[in-house]
Parts: C-alpha cells; sequence; structure tokens
C-alpha cells in the first residue's frame, strides 16, 4: 500500500465542484498535498481551460498524480489524454480504480460526479492512490501506449 504524502493536481468542471472540493478535504486531511485548479463554483464554465493544465503539471512531474471530474468524466479524460505522458482512466468503481493503476499506470484518474454517490467517489480515489503499477507483462503496453 502506498502510504507516502502525494503532492495531487485536481480539476473540475461545474458539473464536478461539489465531488472535487469533498475530495481536496478528503486528502488534505490525510496529509496530502493539493493543487487545486479550478473551477471554483458550479457556475458553467468550459472544462479543458482547467483540466490541460492539471494534466501538464502531473505530466512535467510538478504533481504526483492528478484526479480531475466533471458530470460524466468522460470529456475530462479526453482533454487530460490529450497531454504527452498522461494515461488518465475514467473510473467507475473501486475495481476500475484499482485496475487503472495495477495494468494502465493511470497518473491520472477522471471521476463523473452525476454517476455516483460522494462515497463512492472517495472509496475511488483512495483505491487508486493505495494500488501499485504490476509491471510486467503491463510495462510492454505501457510503452506500446507512449509510442
Amino acid at each position: 500500500m502506498n502510504t507516502s504524502k502525494l503532492k495531487i493536481a485536481i480539476a473540475s468542471d461545474h458539473a464536478g465542484y461539489q465531488y472535487k472540493e469533498k475530495i481536496k478535504q478528503h486528502l488534505e486531511s490525510k496529509g496530502h498535498e493539493i493543487k487545486d485548479f479550478g473551477t471554483d463554483s458550479e457556475q458553467s464554465v468550459d472544462y479543458p481551460l482547467f483540466i490541460r493544465p492539471a494534466a501538464e503539471a502531473v505530466a512535467a512531474g510538478e504533481c504526483d498524480q492528478g484526479i480531475v471530474l466533471g458530470g460524466s468524466g468522460n470529456g475530462e479524460a479526453m482533454a487530460a489524454n490529450k497531454v504527452k505522458g498522461i494515461r488518465c482512466a475514467v473510473c467507475w468503481d473501486s475495481e476500475s480504480a484499482r485496475l487503472a493503476r495495477e495494468h494502465n499506470n493511470a497518473n491520472m484518474i477522471s471521476l463523473g460526479q452525476r454517476m455516483m454517490t460522494g462515497e463512492t467517489a472517495l472509496e475511488i480515489v483512495d483505491t487508486w492512490l493505495s494500488a501499485e503499477f504490476e509491471g510486467g507483462r503491463h510495462e510492454r503496453r505501457i510503452e506500446q501506449i507512449e509510442g
């Protein structure tokens, strides 16, 4: 289990704002450093303006990992994955989060606030952060993704 303290980028659009704030508080209470890239309300915004800078911070090594949120999480994952070096997985339960780390070495996850309860969102985050990349046959596949 990964118990080290991490610097985590977090960002959302208006539809993921409530869970972003809940996750941020949860992670800070565990001692992690959070870099919040916005948004800062439920007022409608264009999510790439917030998601891309968070993904760039992870890709540059300024943050260890990243979490992005929206209504479904799909658009946010697409925006994050446009940044070279990012492997952002849409997660909908703890199992998808565990596999995203163990098999895909996801350095970011995307959650949909409209798709799950707040409790499930926190479980997903905790599972993903505690899982470890298995390497082995998965390493070859990650290298193929990276090109």
